[in-house]
Parts: structure tokens; C-alpha cells; sequence
């Protein structure tokens, strides 16, 4: 069977990925439930999602649904777990320039390190597509507000 996966969400009671999805032949969408069993506070989202993905009584449903969007659902209701609201964890996929990530804990900096992975790959432009330029020239002249202490020339003579 093949299905299309349409929408994904999580319920937090009981803790539960819900999969709204499309079969390709008779078009019609329907609703799956997934409980999320064995899942802690401290457990491993990326294997969680992993080992959900790879569950043979959801295998065909959750095809077209990537590891990583699996793995925020996870985050989410592992965040619930702990306490703390959706708009946090919202809050955390958010990628924020300013941010300093030599502040974050290991799974914290992995879950960022996946999210500019991901824009990478999403605004990365291939010798296929059709808006490819393959020597594209950029000015990135730079104006007196932009500069920066470390461009100055130093008193020191290095």
C-alpha cells in the first residue's frame, strides 16, 4: 500500500504522534494515531524517531516523513514531559543568528546543527536546476556602518 503523509502533529494525552495522510489510489485522508510507548524525559529523540519510523506496523504510513521532522515531534512531547510549554519548544527550533551555540548542552547544539543542515540542503542550488549560475559574482562592499574593529589596521604594524 502507499500512502501520502499530509500533516503531522503530536497529542500529548497519552503521548501519541498523529498522522493525518492520503492513500494514493482511492485519494481518500484519513487519521492514524501512533502511541509513543518506552519514551522518557531523558530518552534519545533521534532514536525514538528512528525506531518509530522503522516500526513494521508503521512503516507504510510514515514513508514519505522525514527522521528529522519525526525527531521534532519528539523534542516536543519530550519538552511536554519535562515541563516546559510549546512556545518554548516552539522557541528552540527557532534559528537565531545572535546566538551564542558554545553555550548549548550536546543535544541542544545537534538539534541546531540539523536545523542549518536542513536550510543548507533547502537553499542549496545544484548544476541541475534551472536558476543554477555557475560563476555567480557577488559585491559585498561593505559601508561605513559594517565595519568592523578587526578590519582596521592596528597600531602594532602586523
Amino acid at each position: 500500500m502507499s500512502f501520502e503523509a499530509k500533516r503531522c502533529g503530536v497529542q500529548f494525552s497519552p503521548p501519541s504522534i498523529v498522522l493525518i495522510y492520503q492513500h494514493r489510489d482511492t485519494k481518500k485522508v484519513r487519521k492514524r494515531i501512533i502511541p509513543v510507548r518506552n519514551f522518557f524525559k531523558h530518552s534519545d529523540c533521534s532514536r525514538a524517531a528512528e525506531k518509530l519510523k522503522n516500526n513494521p506496523r508503521h512503516r507504510d504510513y510514515l514513508d514519505s516523513v522525514t527522521c528529522s521532522q519525526l525527531e521534532k515531534l519528539h523534542v516536543i512531547l519530550q519538552d511536554q514531559m519535562k515541563g516546559l510549554s510549546l512556545e518554548h519548544s516552539l522557541a528552540s527550533f527557532h534559528l537565531d543568528p545572535e546566538e551564542d551555540l558554545n553555550k548549548l548542552d550536546d543535544q541542544e547544539l545537534n538539534r541546531k546543527k540539523g536545523q542549518m543542515d536542513e536550510l543548507f540542503e533547502k537553499n542549496r542550488r545544484h548544476k541541475d536546476d534551472p536558476d543554477f549560475v555557475y560563476d555567480l559574482e557577488m559585491d559585498f562592499t561593505k559601508t561605513m556602518q559594517d565595519k568592523c574593529s578587526w578590519d582596521e589596521e592596528s597600531d602594532d604594524g602586523f
